[in-house]
């Protein structure tokens, strides 16, 4: 018996395509497709959603010294005119140093945010801003379930789909 579905694809599409709707479910929560490629994209949304939840609270934090731009009071950066040695004026960004509290992830969660990062792809929001979506993953997503050990999805049957009356269903973040 075989370890997966083909889902009539050749290996790449289908991996891209897998990789696209676990994305889209971890971001909107909820996708719809067809029974088969709802129950392929569950097995890997399950695996990284359990790593997610094992890694979710493994970091430290530290405060590091960071070099930034002078803002004035409407947001922009503040300039300075200065001359180089053949006597050319040009503008020069004013520079502030400021304290900032980071986090660092432990070896351990670092390695689980790149097993992820190989499975979810980039994406964007309603208002075409990019979404970490990992980070989305770590910091929305795992803390509701922390005390649950496996089934965050579920698939609901929808019926035949009009038109070829493939069988759809609703794959959602439980």
């Amino acid at each position: 018996m075989a370890g997966y579905r083909r889902l009539s694809q050749k290996t790449a599409a289908r991996k891209s395509m897998l990789r696209n709707l676990v994305t889209s479910l971890i971001v909107h929560g909820k996708v719809t497709t067809t029974e088969t490629r709802a129950k392929e994209a569950a097995r890997i949304a399950e695996k990284i959603i359990s790593l997610a939840v094992k890694e979710q609270s493994n970091f430290t934090t530290r405060t590091v010294l960071v070099s930034g731009a002078k803002l004035d009071d409407k947001g922009r950066k503040i300039l300075r005119t200065a001359t180089s040695k053949n006597d050319r004026k040009y503008d020069v960004v004013e520079r502030e140093m400021k304290t900032k509290t980071v986090q660092v992830d432990m070896p351990s969660r670092l390695a689980a945010r790149r097993q992820i990062m190989n499975v979810l792809v980039e994406t964007r929001d309603e208002d075409g801003k990019r979404v970490n979506t990992v980070n989305h993953l770590f910091n929305t997503v795992a803390p509701r379930y922390i005390g649950r050990s496996g089934g965050y999805t579920r698939i609901t049957k929808l019926g035949a789909r009009r038109g070829d009356a493939a069988p759809m269903a609703i794959l959602e973040l439980v």
